[in-house]
């Protein structure tokens, strides 16, 4: 169906009070069976199409999004100017939407690098893990006598073709910290990069006065094997460890390269689930269209894991219906009253979020955002709810708490052990999340032309009536297994993914 056929606006759910501009509307344009729009519409944002008096729910994807804080006219623009957060009661109904999962009978496959413990990786890095900003130079230092000069094309890893790279995880803290759960959770992140799959060995470089001591760390996660570990200061400084980092790398450059690709049963697969840069169609178009890859991922026996807990906030409610046990769905509620006390507690509101352009691209209140947001999960049981960079054991849907930040979210989950991630974005997000292929998603196609050297995927397909949802979620499925088989994403090939690595900082900065 070509795009100019298409109704001006789209409508989700007949008990809504809002439609959204497919695109921009001009004054007086029919939305609704005797409704014009009062005035110029942007794309992607809302125009009434009933009247709602002042304090009034206001509603879409037949759900509360806020409250209307002035007179609004059937063909009134809605946004932030007349709609707002209001508290309202949610309805948990722990569990009534949970249902056995309907497994392929013929599990697809993907072309894998197959571990020795019998993980399954998605690409092949050499790390290095920092366990403290003073550390971080060295760390680089160490990469870049491995990275592919962009002048000449130099490649001193161009003997060993199945290195994907040498890549430093650098970070801000580490040290001028407190005891207890910042520490933990530091050390927590930083082993699940030193544990995961896609790395064949790591290094980890302190610098031997910091609080977060590798030794303790070790100790704690119980970290060993491949690991190698280097204190600057026992080394003798900059230049021998660094000489020593070096070395490590080239003795088991033989070893990382020995690999090959074989077929892998998706259960190999677990993946991050990310938007950023949201707008008004995200909940339309790419989130709902992962959505339903994920579903997809579920039922060939993968793993997937939503995050951005006060990026959930509000439509919580959703999913405890999903989960198989109020236990699960109990601890999905205690994440949002810990953040409600966090914010208050920090002086902040969990309406602080949207950003500024998820509202110029026509979200109005995080309970939208929200909405549209957990429609990446699909369909299918939240079968678990884990910490911030816990490891994600169960197979299925897994909720992760994390902050929106996306950089610090996404962290989180690849040190749950996410190899491969798929990130949607409205206003045009650019990001990678290395060791794990970063896979972009465009929400319209506008975008997806303007910046189409950054997107791997344009889901305006589905506003412009050339595919449903369920169509690019099949479309989507199919291209996860070929970039977790080793197709490179477009934030590959401009080398993203290691100055992204941002590990969630708890507590005062000593």
């Amino acid at each position: 169906m070509d795009a100019i056929t298409q109704p001006p606006v789209i409508v989700l759910n007949d008990a809504d009070g809002v439609v959204i501009a497919r695109q921009a509307l001009p004054p007086g344009t029919p939305v609704a069976p005797g409704v014009a729009a009062a005035r110029r519409i942007p794309a992607g944002h809302k125009v009434a199409v009933r009247d709602h008096a002042v304090g009034e729910a206001i509603r879409r994807y037949g759900q509360i999004i806020g409250f209307a804080t002035a007179p609004i006219a059937a063909g009134d623009w809605v946004h932030t100017h007349n709609c707002a957060m209001g508290d309202f009661a949610r309805d948990y109904a722990w569990g009534v939407d949970a249902k056995a999962t309907d497994f392929a009978a013929e599990p697809a496959t993907f072309m894998g690098i197959l571990r020795p413990d019998g993980r399954v990786a998605t690409r092949n890095y050499i790390g290095i893990v920092t366990s403290v900003n003073c550390s971080a130079h060295v760390a680089e230092l160490i990469a870049l006598a491995f990275r592919r000069n962009p002048l000449t094309n130099e490649d001193p890893l161009a003997a060993w073709p199945n290195v994907d790279g040498v890549v430093a995880l650098t970070h801000k803290t580490g040290c001028g910290m407190t005891d207890g759960e910042p520490l933990r959770v530091l050390r927590r992140t930083l082993a699940g990069y030193a544990r995961h799959v896609n790395f064949s060995h790591v290094i980890a470089i302190g610098l031997g006065c910091e609080v977060n001591q590798i030794g303790g760390m070790l100790e704690e996660q119980r970290l060993s094997g491949r690991l190698r570990n280097m204190d600057i200061q026992e080394m003798g400084g900059t230049r021998k460890t660094v000489a020593a980092g070096v070395a490590f790398v080239r003795e088991v450059l033989d070893e990382a390269n020995n690999i090959t690709r074989v077929p892998c049963p998706v259960a190999g697969l677990t993946v991050a689930l990310q938007c950023g840069g949201s707008d008004g169609y995200s909940g339309i178009t790419a989130n709902p269209a992962l959505g339903a890859a994920s579903d997809l991922i579920v039922k060939h026996g993968g793993t997937v894991i939503l995050s951005e807990t006060p990026e959930t906030y509000g439509a919580e409610h959703l999913l405890t219906r999903r989960a198989p046990s109020r236990e699960v769905g109990e601890k999905l509620v205690g994440l949002m009253r810990w953040w409600e006390a966090y914010t208050e507690r920090e002086g902040a509101e969990m309406n602080a979020n949207p950003s500024p352009g998820n509202k110029a691209g026509g979200l109005t209140t995080i309970l939208e955002k929200s909405l549209g947001a957990m429609a990446k999960a699909g369909t299918t049981n939240l079968v678990d709810v884990i910490g911030y960079a816990e490891p994600a054991t169960a197979r299925g849907f897994v909720f992760m708490d994390t902050p929106g930040y996306d950089p610090v979210a996404a962290t989180g989950q690849v040190a749950g052990g996410a190899n491969l991630v798929c990130f949607t974005t409205g206003r045009g997000s650019v990001f990678g999340c290395k060791p794990a292929p970063s896979m972009k998603l465009a929400t319209n196609t506008a975008m997806y032309v303007r910046m189409e050297d950054d997107m791997d995927v344009n889901c305006g397909t589905i506003l412009a009536g050339e595919e449903t949802v369920q169509d690019a979620g099949a479309r989507i499925f199919a291209q996860i297994l070929r970039i977790a088989g080793g197709e490179r994403t477009k934030s590959e090939q401009f080398d993203f993914g290691a100055s992204e690595f941002a590990p969630w900082v708890l507590g005062a900065t000593m």
